[in-house]
């Protein structure tokens, strides 16, 4: 292996032998040879002695780890690594589904491959790239895609434009690596979905939510639901088949909203218990006193960087003291935070303070997190960016 060498200084090789998949620009001590933001690297302790190979990149992480053994990263090592979180996906019961047929395929750190998401709509793949490393081996990943799912895959999208380090020299333009297909309908528990991944948020859905959503299903019966920073409408879906006396969908994109109407038709001949509004979240929870029963509140992320943490809390505050405020007695409140930099503690202790603060008394029914194809490296716990409660407002 002819890799440009990353050395670290004395003391700086901990976390690597706890297995943790970063290195951070601190820690190095020298590099021997030339290297360019996105090439793999070899590195070594002090002493000279191999401790992992991964992609060099610009920044506060420095190295992403790709592997803890010597290994060339060449074709073979992409094709082993997207089989095995295949062959996980089709053991947990999500790949080659007829009930669902939308799943997440790559989950960065927690597949073993830092940087890259591969999401799976239904024959077509969509590719987002965090790493220049990863972004570079594009090609090599999409021709692992295609001989793993075969004629089962119609299109790879290339969705890494605005998610490649800003930094960098190499400007990504989304687009298809193969094949075309503008949007699609996936089916989730026997829900239907329109899906498009060139005009949507993330890969074009929110799959992280996939078990949350269906735990919805179960306090919906005969309830007034409010689902706010609703997107699509994936939960007000999921409260309309679990029998909810109306549901209510709010989001300030027009364009979500659209969409969301879209997606209860496609489910239910009858619409008459949804209506939806194109309104901001903060100003329509204003006026909801005692009407809703239950409250979904999952919003983008308050902050994505530590330095913004505590705006983000006061925001998550603010935000379920009017919700805590506003339901019914008996009511029950999903709430959530996608933000990876607010820790499960915080986020909880944030809740605890909007509790506290209406003075109603609040259990906690449900701890949450993300499912299964969006699984936790138990050596990088900075993955667990999902974090939920499901409270009881009495």
């Amino acid at each position: 292996m002819n890799y440009p060498k990353v050395i670290l200084k004395s003391g700086k090789d901990q976390s690597l032998r706890r297995y943790h998949p970063w290195i951070f620009s601190g820690a190095i001590k020298k590099i021997i040879g030339t290297v360019n933001e996105g090439d793999v690297v070899y590195v070594t302790d002090n002493k000279d002695e191999f401790l992992a190979i991964g992609h060099y990149q610009i920044g506060s992480i420095a190295v992403r780890v790709l592997s803890f053994e010597e290994k060339e990263i060449d074709s073979n090592f992409w094709k082993d690594k997207i089989s095995k979180a295949y062959k996980l996906r089709k053991e947990f019961g999500l790949a080659e589904n007829v009930d669902s047929n939308v799943y997440r395929l790559v989950h960065a750190e927690g597949d073993g491959l830092p940087g890259l998401i591969i999401d799976f709509y239904n024959g077509t793949i969509v590719l987002q790239m965090h790493s220049i490393g990863m972004y570079l081996n594009r090609e090599n990943i999409a021709d692992a895609l295609k001989e793993i799912y075969g004629d089962k895959l119609n299109a790879i999208y290339d969705k890494s434009e605005s998610t490649i380090p800003f930094k960098s020299e190499i400007k990504a333009t989304n687009g298809y690596l193969y094949g075309e297909l503008g949007e699609t309908v996936v089916v989730e528990y026997g829900n239907k979905f329109k899906i498009n991944w060139e005009d949507g948020q993330k890969t074009g859905f929110f799959i992280d939510q996939r078990e949350n959503r269906k735990l919805l299903t179960n306090y919906s019966k005969g309830k007034n639901v409010l689902n706010v920073f609703g997107y699509t409408g994936e939960f007000s879906v999921y409260a309309m088949q679990g029998e909810a006396n109306l549901v209510h969908s709010v989001d300030s994109s027009h364009k979500a909203i659209d969409l969301t109407n879209e997606n209860i038709s496609l489910n239910f001949e009858d619409t008459s218990r949804h209506e939806a509004f194109a309104v901001d979240a903060f100003e329509f929870l204003n006026d909801i006193n005692n009407k809703y029963d239950v409250i979904i509140l999952d919003p983008p992320a308050f902050a994505k960087r530590q330095n913004v943490l505590h705006n983000a809390l006061q925001g998550y505050k603010k935000l379920n003291i009017k919700a805590i405020e506003k339901i019914k007695p008996g009511g029950i409140l999903f709430t959530f935070s996608c933000s990876q930099v607010v820790s499960k503690e915080n986020f909880r202790k944030s809740v605890f303070a909007a509790a506290a603060n209406t003075g109603r008394s609040v259990r906690i029914l449900h701890q949450l997190s993300q499912p299964v194809d969006h699984s936790v490296n138990i050596y990088h716990p900075e993955g667990e960016y999902l974090k939920g409660l499901v409270l009881y407002v009495e």
